[in-house]
């Protein structure tokens, strides 16, 4: 038996753990990162067909306009990214005997996608990582709590009952695996906490009984006949439910044409046509758009059937519209040496790759070194002081920009989410002028660089808006109970928890966002 030990140890090298070990490598700190499988980055998975183009059989999108981390960490890595093609019809077949529907529309919403696929940002992480800080092939069976270091039990190699045991001592520990899969993997002694258990048992494992078709080509002969390649298919018989242009760059001709699809059976029926499959794929794609889309080349992968990815709960549990963040997964236990990570853990982004960075900068922040924090500047201490008093007179314009927000809502006959949309357009109003005041302010920031990217100026200028948007949700909820105009919408007046959980959700999006800009802006004076 391997005995170890370690400062930090990460468990899981998807896109969170492999982003978590990158700062953690950077700023010296002693860690290590374990897998289960026996390759780097968990559900991003690529293959390459026979030709040599590259192509994702797990997450291929991110959207740069609402997912900054993804946008800001590509352009760090120097990656190549490209607008998913979504120019011409886009067809739907509501009945297999009936002819399809067309129509022009685009359909990703400014979505793009890496050259050589989204493998290259797993690639260019661990290229960071030295070999010794990986251990692969390793799955977590235990964890136990023994006071002052966490004890992690490992089984190494092929996973088989009676194979190498490594025991890991770690003063912290990261688990950067979706939590459903912790609960039936991993034994914790003691005990987890009842409430932590239960938002583990209820957050669903993003993708994990979604199963992926990939049809690689010579040429992308639909865009030739004026279609986008997007296709949707909605009746009973249906394989692939959602199909889209998979091909690996702007030129099909340099990158390689191929269509993709997500399949729309449920598990239990992908298991009894197992052997029929790409038959079946191979004639609805050609359905759709011709004979030539029989003859490719056929990629599949069955989420569901990897047991790193999908846990039996997820099975019988399968959740079309997921809730991700949850309070206890964002909290440390066991004294504050137990964290959980992954994108379901995140508060913004949760099953997306955008999700799995949000989670690894909350981690990042929770396992910072301690460091002793610089005198401020006579300027520094001056501009914060400004910029406290600013922002001190704000929440009573704040209040009014909601109730006029609310007002034009309901003269323009608006009905839904009316204090939603109303509390997040005054919050941006507010957030954004304050950016402006710390543009204008003479911040000294040269020499505050923390970390690549962070400013230490940053918590200390911000912190007089940290309670800002629960303090004017509150006044908000005070007014609307007062308020003749909103006593005609109940769910206004006395919004339920789970109506005000989706308004806090929207607040921390953009406070976070806020946060982002502001530390954007003290970076460029440094």
């Amino acid at each position: 038996m391997n005995e170890i030990d370690v400062d930090i140890a990460v468990v899981g090298a998807g896109l969170c753990g492999l982003a978590l070990a990158r700062t953690l490598h950077a700023r010296g700190q002693r860690f290590l990162l374990f897998e289960a499988r026996v390759r780097l980055g968990g559900r991003i998975l690529g293959e390459r067909s026979a030709s040599g183009m590259a192509h994702d059989l797990g997450p291929t999108w991110f959207w740069p306009e609402a997912e900054p981390h993804m946008a800001a960490l590509i352009a760090e890595l120097g990656l190549d990214a490209y607008p998913q093609h979504d120019s011409g019809t886009v067809l739907r077949m509501r009945d297999p005997n009936e002819k399809t529907e067309s129509s022009d529309q685009a359909v990703h919403g400014g979505a793009q996608r890496l050259s050589g696929g989204m493998s290259e940002l797993v690639q260019a992480l661990s290229g960071f990582l030295p070999a010794e800080h990986l251990r692969l092939a390793h799955e977590l069976v235990a964890v136990t709590d023994v006071g002052a270091y966490l004890e992690l039990r490992f089984r190494c190699g092929d996973g088989e009952i009676g194979a190498a045991e490594t025991v890991v001592r770690a003063r912290r520990v990261v688990l950067a695996v979706p939590p459903r899969l912790l609960l039936e993997h991993v034994r914790f002694t003691p005990a987890l906490d009842p409430a932590l258990v239960e938002a583990m048992r209820a957050t669903p494992t993003w993708m994990a009984t979604q199963a992926k078709a990939l049809m690689t080509y010579t040429q992308a002969f639909w865009r030739a006949d004026g279609h986008s390649g997007n296709a949707f298919v909605r009746h009973e018989q249906a394989v692939l439910g959602e199909i889209f242009d998979a091909c690996g760059g702007t030129d099909p001709s340099v990158g390689g044409a191929a269509l993709g699809g997500f399949c729309a059976m449920n598990p239990e029926q992908r298991k009894h046509f197992e052997s029929g499959m790409p038959m079946l794929v191979r004639s609805q794609l050609s359905q759709l758009f011709g004979e030539p889309a029989e003859l490719g080349e056929l990629h599949l992968h069955d989420w569901v059937d990897e047991p790193y990815t999908c846990a039996a709960l997820d099975q019988a549990d399968p959740a079309d519209a997921p809730e991700y963040g949850h309070s206890a997964l964002t909290r440390s236990w066991y004294g504050g040496r137990l964290h959980f990570g992954a994108s379901e853990t995140a508060l913004h982004g949760g099953g997306h790759m955008e999700g799995a960075l949000d989670a690894a900068m909350r981690l990042q922040q929770a396992l910072a070194p301690a460091r002793s924090s610089q005198p401020l500047s006579a300027l520094n201490a001056h501009c914060i002081k400004r910029f406290a008093t600013w922002a001190g007179v704000q929440r009573e314009s704040a209040l009014a920009a909601y109730q006029r927000t609310l007002h034009e809502r309901l003269s323009s006959q608006a009905r839904e989410q009316l204090t939603r949309h109303s509390v997040l357009d005054s919050l941006v109003e507010t957030y954004d002028a304050a950016l402006r005041q710390l543009a204008e302010l003479p911040f000294d920031a040269s020499g505050s660089v923390l970390e690549p990217g962070w400013s230490e100026l940053t918590p200390p200028v911000l912190q007089p808006m940290h309670s800002f948007g629960t303090t004017l949700l509150d006044e908000v909820l005070c007014f609307n109970r007062s308020s003749c105009a909103i006593s005609n919408f109940p769910d206004e007046h006395t919004p339920e928890s789970a109506y005000l959980e989706d308004i806090r959700r929207d607040m921390y999006a953009a406070w976070r966002s806020f946060v982002l800009a502001g530390n954007d802006i003290l970076m460029q004076k440094a």
